[in-house]
């Protein structure tokens, strides 16, 4: 009997470097290569120029008086400043922290005050979000001062503000408690180079670099802390499965919040010294298209609605996609028609598909780029190299023979060494042996390939967005008329799934889905916002009065008619 274990094999070892390192070694390598074209901002860096760029942020961040481990939050959509903090702060040692564009103020506050955060970059706004006005809102101190150190009594961690700017329009200077990205960025000057590198000298591959927050099942979003080990390796093996090498350009219309934008994207470009090109500030089919057929890009990564909106698009027979081989579609599982178009009418022959999460630095699987459409379509692919895999029963953790469906696991140089400041979930999701547990069903076949099943986790994936309906419901509890809500996911044709609520109002009250998108708009981000609500008084229950959400899919699916064909 072969057990549902497998180990990725490799004669490649794995790299013993800090982020800073890698970034300087190519940067020397590839000076005058082109780094960094990003088509919104009418920019184009060679590795030796971000280099530079790279090195005066670094310096700044230590003029600002940072610490070696204190926290750097980024707030922002794609933009060239974004790949510039995340080389520069883990130049100077200290941890970034990604914080979600579409965040509002109820999340935006989370992030800050759970992380520690000293330094916030943040960028002009979000589609109708006004960060500046925001962020007054959220911390009055910040409506004053001139750029000097921040004193705020509910953030005693966060000293300093760094305000980017519209694109193309960042101002010299500001009236307030901010500094500007140039004023910012003069302070490197106070810096010797010698200082910078004796603070690189002092990090070690295992050191933090990298806070993700990945909201969770029992409520609050957890900050999944990564090493350099950690995502250098992820990002590496990455472009490796792709036969990245310097000649190559990837196109990046996904956010780098996420680590499928700054690891599996920025970091993985670095590792091999290809091109990082930004069609713009978040998606849009069309700027994705113009892009790479203007940059003659070779690779293309997205989640699979992404690329459905790019074949879609009326324009998309006008673009010349013959430059284009590979890529990574994840997020979602990809429609087999899908996956045709995008070999045939796209050219990406070689496009690869990705499965894993965060708190493994993300992927733990790919498929090859020989493998047939079957598997690209139909499996998440095989372990990655130099990681470990197996699929335990739930109930009692033992390795089940190959076929059978199970929990999937994860352990190596990938795993996150837990949740920061969160002792209690690491020890949830991390066990005595350092299996990370996924929380995902899967099956794994003869030849290693694992094919996901289903959920443990009561997660929605809405367009390759992972939504916690814990979270959601914390959240709606706090409506004065709300006396339960149970979130959960409904299927859709588009996103994969869409967010329901069933609520049931407080007695005597009378409730509206205008009240509640209303108390929803502005303090959660959009997506989470459920597009679906009932108002019920009774929730289908088991015998010992515990919500059944699976029944209240299927209730809902019925009735409003997603059963699909």
């Amino acid at each position: 009997m072969k057990l549902s274990y497998d180990h990725g094999v490799s004669d490649i070892p794995l790299l013993g470097e800090t982020m800073g390192e890698v970034f300087d070694r190519i940067a020397k390598e590839f000076a005058t290569h082109e780094a960094l074209v990003s088509a919104h901002e009418n920019l184009r860096l060679t590795y030796g120029e971000l280099a530079a760029e790279v090195e005066r942020a670094a310096r700044a961040l230590l003029a600002l008086g940072l610490q070696k481990g204190e926290r750097v939050g980024v707030w922002s959509t794609n933009r060239s400043e974004w790949t510039v903090m995340q080389f520069a702060a883990a130049k100077a040692g200290t941890i970034l922290v990604n914080i979600n564009p579409a965040y509002r103020l109820h999340e935006l506050e989370y992030a800050l005050t759970q992380s520690g955060t000293s330094c916030l970059v943040l960028g002009d706004g979000f589609r109708d979000a006004d960060y500046t006005a925001m962020l007054h809102e959220l911390i009055p101190e910040t409506k004053h001062g001139h750029g000097e150190s921040l004193h705020a009594p509910r953030f005693p961690n966060l000293r300093h503000l760094v305000h980017l700017g519209k694109v193309g329009h960042a101002p010299a200077h500001r009236r307030d408690a901010m500094l500007s990205w140039k004023e910012f960025l003069a302070r490197a000057g106070e810096v010797a180079p010698e200082r910078l590198g004796a603070r690189q000298a002092d990090q070690d591959f295992d050191d933090l670099v990298n806070i993700q927050y990945t909201s969770g099942t029992t409520g609050s979003p957890k900050g999944a802390a990564l090493t350099h080990h950690n995502i250098v390796n992820n990002a590496w093996w990455t472009a490796h499965k792709m036969r990245f090498t310097h000649q190559d350009r990837l196109c990046i219309p996904v956010p780098f919040y996420h680590c499928f934008g700054m690891v599996l994207a920025n970091l993985a470009c670095v590792t091999h010294g290809a091109t990082m090109v930004l069609p713009g500030p978040y998606f849009s089919p069309l700027a994705t298209l113009e892009t790479c057929a203007r940059e003659r890009c070779t690779a293309l990564h997205g989640v699979p609605t992404m690329f459905v909106a790019e074949l879609q698009h009326p324009r998309f027979k006008e673009f010349d996609l013959s430059s284009l081989r590979t890529g990574v579609m994840a997020g979602a599982p990809c429609p087999i028609e899908v996956m045709n178009r995008v070999i045939e009418e796209m050219h990406c022959r070689e496009i690869l598909i990705g499965y894993g999460q965060t708190e493994a630095s993300p992927l733990t699987n790919m498929t090859d780029p020989d493998d047939p459409v079957e598997l690209r379509v139909g499996t998440v692919g095989r372990t990655m190299p130099h990681q470990e895999q197996k699929v335990v029963d739930p109930a009692t953790g033992r390795t089940l023979p190959r076929g059978q469906q199970g929990e999937l696991c994860f352990r190596g140089h990938h795993v996150m060494p837990g949740y920061y400041n969160n002792a209690e979930a690491t020890r949830a999701a991390i066990d005595a042996q350092g299996w990370l547990h996924s929380g995902d069903l899967g099956v794994m076949d003869e030849a290693g390939y694992v094919r996901i099943t289903g959920r443990l986790k009561d997660m929605i994936i809405r367009g390759g967005e992972n939504i916690y309906p814990r979270e959601i419901e914390e959240f709606l509890f706090t409506h004065p008329k709300i006396a339960e809500a149970y979130v959960f996911g409904v299927p859709d044709t588009f996103y994969g799934e869409q967010v329901m609520v069933w609520i049931r109002p407080r007695e005597g009250v009378a409730l509206s889905e205008d009240e509640i998108r209303a108390f929803c708009q502005g303090r959660i981000a959009t997506f989470k916002i459920p597009k679906y609500m009932k108002f019920v008084t009774e929730f289908p229950t088991t015998v010992t009065g515990k919500v059944q959400k699976f029944r209240m899919r299927e209730i809902a699916t019925r009735e409003l008619g997603l059963e699909g064909p």
